[in-house]
């Protein structure tokens, strides 16, 4: 930039010098169409500041800029791999819960089939308790029906000889007969 700064600078500096000598032999008659020594010396002047921004404050904003859209794609690709973390992590819970689910019923059926099992032979032992109890009471009550017949059995005669005897007047126990 300092060789063409140079350049264009001697270049300017030449035309205003040109123009200005043309002017005070030209007297006093200017044409505004035709450009005068300033326009040239502006000219001059906002292309050398135009290089120095150029050279010196573009560069570091274009690297901040670059560094900034650098980080942005690195934190949308971060984004991306955490919601697909996220969600494998979700599929990985579900499926998870899925099985304890279908363990879980297992489980429970299990624990219904062997309640189930339980009151079936607990239902089976109190009915052959119950078959025990109504044998034993049944040969109870037989025994004692052979007991209390046999008794009454005996006491029938007694009372029946008796009552016969109170009836008749007549003792029927000494065996007399008519």
């Amino acid at each position: 930039m300092g060789e063409l700064g140079s350049t264009v600078l001697a270049d300017g500096i030449s035309i205003l010098a040109s123009s200005q000598a043309a002017e005070e032999e030209g007297g006093g008659g200017s044409n505004f169409l035709i450009p005068n020594g300033t326009f040239f010396v502006v000219l001059i002047i906002f292309l050398i500041v135009l290089g120095v921004i150029t050279k010196w404050v573009v560069p570091p904003i274009s690297k901040v800029l670059s560094e900034r859209e650098a980080m942005l794609a690195k934190t949308a690709a971060d984004s991306r791999k955490s919601a697909e973390q996220v969600a494998a992590a979700q599929a990985d819970y579900d499926q998870a819960m899925a099985g304890a689910r279908t363990e879980a019923s297992s489980i429970r059926d299990e624990a219904r089939t062997a309640g189930r099992q339980v009151i079936e032979e607990k239902r089976a032992e109190a009915g052959g308790e119950v078959a025990e109890i109504v044998r034993e009471a049944d040969s109870q009550l037989s025994e004692q029906r052979s007991s209390t017949k046999a008794q009454l059995d005996s006491s029938v005669d007694g009372l029946s000889a008796t009552l016969a005897s109170r009836i008749l007047g007549v003792d029927v126990n000494s065996g007399g007969s008519r």
